[in-house]
């Protein structure tokens, strides 16, 4: 029988490939989309022909308890948030509603219409902020420093109270940092590597950032949802970290994105102090060792295959846009 996945946040970054990876595996995928205006199919433009999308939001329940009612998944993604930690600060009542309480509603849902459902829940790196060890891994304790971070905390252990409360087949991956050319462009990262393309292409010439010594564990989306999928095939639900366990800062970011453009990042970068957080996280690295043997998981994708395929696809994106415009 083929298997039927909801996926919510199924237009951003992380649902456009889990779309893919289940799609290729022979799922019927379903994606949770708030009505709107402006829903930005971007990222799944290639995928609207094979998913079946629900209207739905985090905020409320009814319309989640209908989507399970009506299309019966067998397997649920929650991926939907607010999840730029920068607008946590200044949203952080709007961050708790979706992010934090947005869970709750989506597993009470299942709770009452179909316990049988396996859930995933997107944990972050972000709940362990000022880290208590390094590296960090599932048992050290979370401090986080932001509102984004406070409200994944309690979607992660309201994740866990559902399954040890109701029995439910509820996990939650803690991934760290994971980038793609499909990240927005409001993140650090695609800040860079678009800013970078701009440079190159003669568009720009400087590009703003805030804490140039932040670390963090950065991988590719495209990796990281396997382990999503590999999560929920387990009978056992358990939680679990998955990161590359190697750290990297802003600075060599830039270091290796204006590089492999040809250009010195240094006659470029401006630290500009309105892009610092008011609590910053200085160190993120986590230990997959669990995932690695629990559920043979392991990243492809090294630091500078990453950060040389965004600036690649970005030049690639603003040079089709400066010919469409020519």
């Amino acid at each position: 029988m083929t298997k039927r996945a909801l996926i919510t946040g199924v237009t951003g970054q992380d649902g456009s490939y889990l779309a893919e990876l289940l799609l290729e595996k022979g799922y019927e995928v379903l994606g949770m989309v708030r009505r709107s205006s402006t829903v930005n199919f971007e990222r799944i433009a290639h995928l609207q022909d094979k998913i079946t999308f629900v209207p739905g939001d985090l905020l409320d329940e009814i319309s989640m308890i209908n989507i399970l009612q009506q299309h019966r998944p067998q397997e649920v993604y929650n991926l939907a948030a607010q999840s730029f930690v920068q607008t946590s600060f200044g949203q952080p009542v709007l961050t708790g509603e979706t992010t934090a309480l947005g869970v709750t509603r989506l597993l009470d849902a299942i709770r009452l219409v179909d316990p049988e459902i396996r859930f995933y829940q997107a944990s972050s790196s972000e709940m362990f902020g000022k880290v208590h060890e390094v590296p960090q891994k599932e048992t050290t304790p979370f401090h986080p420093r932001s509102p984004y971070g406070v409200a994944k905390v309690y979607g992660h252990w309201i994740t866990l109270n559902y399954r040890e409360s109701y029995s439910l087949h509820a996990t939650s991956g803690i991934l760290f940092n994971h980038e793609s050319p499909r990240r927005g462009l409001e993140f650090v990262t695609r800040k860079i590597s678009h800013t970078v393309a701009q440079i190159k292409l003669g568009l720009v010439n400087e590009l703003r950032l805030g804490n140039l010594d932040a670390q963090r564990d950065w991988g590719f989306a495209g990796d990281y949802v396997e382990a999503m999928w590999l999560m929920l095939q387990r009978e056992v639900p358990e939680d679990f970290v998955i990161c590359t366990g190697q750290t990297h800062s802003v600075r060599e970011f830039c270091e290796v994105a204006f590089g492999h453009a040809g250009l010195n990042w240094e006659e470029h970068v401006v630290v500009d102090e309105a892009f610092f957080r008011p609590a910053e996280v200085d160190l993120l690295v986590g230990d997959a060792t669990k995932a690695a043997k629990m559920l043979g998981w392991k990243p492809e994708t090294s630091f500078e295959s990453l950060v040389t395929m965004m600036v690649d696809a970005d030049i690639d994106l603003l040079t089709g846009k400066l010919r469409g415009i020519s």
